[in-house]
């Protein structure tokens, strides 16, 4: 007898911003797996395109934006109302970062990093508020960079700090309606933009066996060990896990 695949969010309606690669392309193609329909974001139309063919098209729709604009949040959010059944699972997951010293931090650098790391969650979260169904489970992507004097990361870990206090905050405001705020904080995961963060190959070559040498786990991570916390926190698995930050970094914060 064929048996039927029952996942933890069958029937369930999920957004993830920054769903083109990554962590958040990884999160999209594991929420989908566990039965949610899918709605993702990214900046580029035909890295968006390509992650709406990885996750299947019949379970996810890609809408091209920029979170730190207003009107691409509300269009993203049009797409998701119209289809109906409201807003279960949010994966404020969308973000820039560079490696640049106090000394050379300019205006723009300072306004890009805040920008969308930052205000650009707030107001994805916050615009999200009138389709979110009660029950909802909100997941904000973080940063042990937050934690860490890691030297020319200033503004990327500040902005990542501010969102970790918004999960707290938010777990309060939001409790009348049964709606949990998590972060996830990953490490060092193989991405493109992580890649893409140190300038060039050499450098980031030089970082991953850095990380090999001083990380307990003895590698990077990858972005589906990252998406399978935010399917743990999407789903009720995490029904008692409120205003935390759940670290995925292979122990280099803990040991």
């Amino acid at each position: 007898m064929e048996m039927t695949h029952v996942g933890h969010l069958d029937g369930k309606t999920a957004v993830v911003t920054g769903g083109s690669s990554g962590i958040g392309l990884a999160a999209a193609v594991r929420l989908a797996d566990e039965g949610a329909y899918v709605f993702v974001t990214g900046r580029r139309e035909a890295e968006l395109e390509a992650a709406v063919k990885t996750i299947g098209s019949d379970r996810a729709t890609g809408v091209t934006g920029d979170i730190s604009k207003l009107a691409d949040l509300d269009r993203l959010y049009d797409e998701v109302r119209a289809r109906g059944k409201g807003l279960d699972v949010l994966v404020a997951n969308a973000a820039v970062g560079t490696f640049v010293t106090l000394e050379q931090t300019t205006e723009e650098h300072f306004d890009q990093t805040f920008g969308v790391n930052t205000r650009g969650t707030l107001f994805t979260v916050q615009k999200a508020l009138p389709l979110l169904n009660d029950g909802a489970s909100i997941i904000l992507t973080g940063s042990t960079a937050a934690d860490r004097g890691m030297e020319a990361f200033g503004a990327y870990a500040a902005s990542k700090a501010a969102v970790r206090s918004f999960a707290r905050t938010w777990s309060t405001e939001l409790k009348s309606r049964g709606i949990r705020v998590n972060v996830v904080s990953p490490a060092w995961i193989e991405t493109p933009g992580g890649t893409a963060a140190f300038g060039d190959e050499e450098t980031a070559r030089a970082m991953k066996e850095h990380v090999a040498a001083t990380v307990a786990k003895g590698r990077m991570g990858r972005p589906e060990e990252a998406a399978a916390v935010v399917a743990f926190l999407a789903s009720e698995q995490s029904s008692y896990v409120v205003g935390s930050n759940l670290y995925v970094d292979g122990g280099e914060n803990q040991t």
